[in-house]
């Protein structure tokens, strides 16, 4: 029996594990990589990292972890996988089973046979049609040339002042990268907020730290152009008309599938413009498979499909290309819940499932939602602040959502979070979920499942909240609302919001009656640090005869509006 032949175009993430997977289980295939760059399986999300001094050896993204370089010597030897670098797949022929191949570097052409192929060849950078892109400054930050020469802008100090366009999450690492090397960072975003997977409060509580941080934060503000001199940047221009000095701009306004060279072979391209393939990554050709970024699929929440271009989910779908490519199809990729985390400085925010903002959006007319600012272990133990938001389907009891930002293990949380919602886990089990526990590494009620135990005493009108948006909307309405502050001494003194609030501590709150609103119908709005004192007060309030007590969700530390100090 002839050796099978098996070609994957795209050397990246998705391509080398695809490959690395068949070999494994085929020892006789031919297996052949096409890749159109000089480098091999890339850690491209490792680029903000050596562009802001993490690390400063360049060989790291590109190697094992015991330090050799991934390059084709590299697959050839220790996989006997042939590594066609520098080589761009040009076409694909269906019917005879080739893929065409042209040279970078000399233009000469080849074909590759095949009998299973596996598409690979990830996103390329959205760029935005104005003038000045093409401009010697302005850079994107999806490639190991683009890392190169902004590594080069801060070693060697070409720049003063850069500034991002677009607040996801390379704009967001960049700009953090940039900052820690000294450079002044303006960030241009044209939606209200960063971090669009955020709903608004979580994303502004990032956005506060950046900006506390000294990056300079502009929303719901345009791109015009990019200003140059002499063919290099010299600013960017806004759709305000205001100009921005700046050396370097880099955009980072969101990718889209390479998809071209699927489209021309007749393979189905889907209404996101990624490649559409089954829960085995196979297309509508059943000898090509497809995985990376390139592809769509299946939000396992919402049931539609979608694009998720991240790196751990390309690995996942080039493992089960490779496994299916071989021994038939036997495995599946159940699809995403668009699990995402950035590291902002000494903070960090993600995201699983889908936000709030997006439920309504997809026909979820009965959710519930709570916010929960609490340290992640005792203070004893150094406890850090996490700020999260749950989001409940309380037709099926389930977790769809959960967001989570702050200085603490926002990691382990989201981690959680994620496996409860692919779990499809009921609230009634994440309130008693067995974590593990003890005081270096947790509170024994973990932050999450104090989350969990929030929003089910709220489905069971046990507690009654208002979020720190719905506050604010009312401070600007100049409503009549008494807003109680049940904090110590010390703390009203160090901080406070400046919203016309009424200071009681909580142990003196039955003592002090008659400095509440006399009318028992009163709309109260009890807080603290955190809300948890907050809570005890309504309960008290409550039984008082109090019947329009709320909690301010989070407390001051969930406020992500302007305070008083």
């Amino acid at each position: 029996m002839k050796p099978r032949k098996i070609v994957v175009i795209g050397g990246s993430a998705a391509g080398a594990k695809a490959a690395a997977k068949a070999r494994r289980l085929d020892q006789k295939a031919e297996i052949t990589i096409i890749q159109k760059d000089h480098d091999l399986s890339m850690a491209s999300c490792g680029y903000p990292y050596y562009v802001g001094g993490v690390f400063d050896n360049r060989s790291a993204l590109l190697a094992t972890p015991t330090g050799v370089i991934r390059g084709p010597e590299f697959f050839m030897k220790t996989k006997n996988i042939k590594a066609l670098i520098e080589t761009e797949a040009v076409g694909i022929d269906r019917q005879k089973k080739l893929v065409h191949c042209r040279s970078v570097q000399g233009g000469a052409d080849s074909t590759v046979e095949y009998d299973k192929l596996v598409y690979c060849t990830g996103a390329s950078a959205k760029v935005p049609p104005v003038q000045g892109i093409d401009l010697d400054g302005v850079t994107n930050l999806l490639s190991m040339e683009d890392t190169d020469f902004l590594h080069q802008v801060v070693k060697e100090k070409k720049a003063s002042h850069v500034v991002v366009i677009g607040g996801g999450l390379i704009g967001v690492e960049v700009c953090e990268a940039l900052a820690n090397c000294s450079i002044e960072v303006t960030l241009v975003e044209m939606a209200p907020d960063i971090l669009m997977f955020l709903d608004p409060q979580m994303a502004k509580l990032a956005a506060n730290h950046m900006k506390s941080k000294g990056v300079t934060i502009l929303t719901k503000t345009g791109l015009k152009a990019f200003v140059g001199e002499e063919g290099k940047l010299a600013g960017v221009e806004l759709s305000d008309g205001s100009v921005i000095d700046c050396q370097v701009a880099v955009v980072a306004t969101g990718v889209h599938p390479n998809n071209k060279l699927a489209a021309d072979a007749g393979l189905a391209i889907g209404k996101l413009g990624g490649i559409l393939v089954d829960k085995y990554m196979a297309t509508s050709d059943p000898d090509i498979y497809a995985a990376g970024d390139c592809v769509e699929v299946r939000n396992i929440i919402t049931g539609q499909q979608s694009l998720a271009p991240m790196g751990d989910l390309a690995n996942l779908q080039g493992r089960i290309a490779g496994e299916n490519i071989v021994m038939g199809n036997s495995v599946t990729f159940p699809g995403t819940v668009h699990t995402a985390i950035c590291k902002i400085f000494d903070f960090a925010a993600g995201a699983t499932g889908i936000s709030e903002t997006t439920a309504r959006k997809c026909g979820f007319d009965a959710i519930e939602t709570v916010v929960n600012a609490s340290p992640d272990k005792p203070g004893f133990m150094g406890a850090k602040l996490l700020v999260s938001k749950i989001v409940i389907d309380t037709k099926s009891s389930k977790i769809i959502g959960y967001q989570c930002v702050g200085n603490g293990d926002v990691s382990r949380q989201l981690a959680t979070a994620a496996m409860a919602i692919q779990g499809e886990m009921t609230l009634d089990r994440l309130c008693c979920a067995d974590l593990p526990y003890a005081p270096p590494y947790s509170l024994a009620i973990d932050h999450f499942i104090a989350s969990a135990h929030i929003v089910q005493n709220k489905i069971k009108g046990r507690l009654k909240t208002i979020s720190a948006s719905e506050v604010q909307e009312k401070v600007a309405r100049n409503e009549k609302v008494f807003y109680l502050d049940g904090r110590g001494p010390d703390e009203y003194e160090s901080l406070c919001l400046g919203i016309g609030e009424h200071y009681i501590p909580l142990g003196a709150l039955k003592g002090r009656l008659e400095e509440l609103p006399q009318d028992k119908d009163s709309e109260i709005i009890c807080f603290c640090k955190v809300s948890l004192r907050g809570y005890e007060a309504a309960i008290v309030l409550e039984d008082l005869g109090y019947t329009n007590v709320k909690v301010m969700e989070g407390g001051i530390m969930a406020w992500p509006y302007q305070r008083e100090k």
